[in-house]
């Protein structure tokens, strides 16, 4: 199971016989959560959620998960927790879709590559690397891309993502130093934070004819991203409205539902704040109220919301139910 995207396309049967391809339409695009970890009261890991919103995940249309991230509160989980996490995941997903995981947490190369293998020997598909944790802010792409080559030499046969995360600092892979990288044939993964469609536009560039695809986390550029030939999107929205977000990569670029696209746009859009306001507790707190039997713990000890943002909170699950109704939403809960 692979992150490649296949193109569809027409086939025309020649006078003689021979099927040959005319047009490329359009490419399946994938919608790949970053995943939550549900705590229970006490705040060990609910196990039994955790299988739950897997699935729930996949019910809801994602093509492919991305287990072990910042949205897991992966930094405030324990090495072991981490590993036995995600090998819940991909026990629950059983080869349904693609699993990907992040496995660097250090400095130490050393330490880096036997996390690393930990991690995909939970079976996962991709090991991601996170771009912000293997050279300081100040430092060049040289020192970042001397890391990259020493682990990927020291770990053969395994696929590898990159993640633009936000912590402990922000680091964007420039479209230079991803096409470098590339070259490995064995980067499949690009999770991009970069909040510019021009940036993300030049990786799509340098990526074409490799087994990879990038996911755009950034939902104001969702439709322009897909059209622009992401591989999906792979944001934090999907947490609160999963059906949504996978709807959107479904139909983003078909002429006829052009005005609930662009409706589907403007609302994750106007909401974007909000959304970010509070996260993860708030995106639990969403998921309990559709439905979702969740705890709303998270170790990150997120401050609870002001009356004010307790309001616009409300006011956003009625924009989303106005919406889950308008376009007749496949939705599980």
């Amino acid at each position: 199971m692979g992150w490649q995207i296949l193109p569809k396309v027409i086939l025309h049967l020649t006078d003689a016989g021979n099927t040959k391809i005319l047009l490329m339409i359009t490419t399946d695009k994938k919608f790949i959560p970053v995943m939550l970890t549900p705590f229970d009261e006490k705040g060990a890991i609910d196990k039994d959620a955790l299988a739950r919103l897997t699935e729930y995940y996949i019910q809801s249309g994602a093509k492919g998960l991305f287990a072990n991230c910042l949205s897991s509160e992966m930094y405030e989980l324990t090495p072991d927790e981490r590993v036995m996490a995600t090998r819940l995941i991909t026990q629950t997903v059983n080869g349904r879709v693609p699993v990907v995981a992040t496995g660097i947490f250090e400095r130490d190369a050393a330490a880096n590559v036997e996390f690393i293998k930990r991690i995909h020997d939970t079976g996962v598909d991709s090991v991601i690397l996170t771009t912000s944790l293997l050279a300081d802010e100040e430092q060049p792409d040289s020192v970042l891309e001397a890391a990259f080559d020493e682990i990927l030499n020291r770990t053969e046969g395994i696929n590898f993502g990159f993640y633009e995360c936000p912590l402990p600092y922000k680091r964007i892979v420039s479209p230079a130093l991803l096409g470098r990288l590339l070259q490995w044939g064995r980067v499949t993964y690009f999770k991009d934070t970069s909040l510019n469609l021009e940036q993300v536009t030049e990786k799509i560039a340098v990526g074409e004819g490799y087994q990879f695809g990038l996911y755009d986390a950034y939902m104001v550029n969702a439709v322009a991203s897909l059209r622009a030939g992401a591989a999906g999107l792979s944001c934090i929205q999907g947490n609160y409205f999963p059906e949504l977000v996978a709807w959107l990569c479904e139909n983003y670029n078909k002429p006829r539902l052009a005005p609930q696209v662009l409706r589907a746009q403007q609302f994750f859009t106007d909401n974007m704040d909000i959304m970010h306001d509070y996260y993860p507790t708030s995106a639990k707190e969403m998921l309990e109220l559709r439905g979702f039997a969740i705890n709303t713990f998270s170790r990150k000890g997120t401050p609870r919301p002001s009356p004010e943002d307790a309001q616009k909170f409300a006011q956003l699950y009625r924009a989303y139910r106005e919406i889950e109704e308008e376009l007749l939403l496949n939705t599980v809960l």
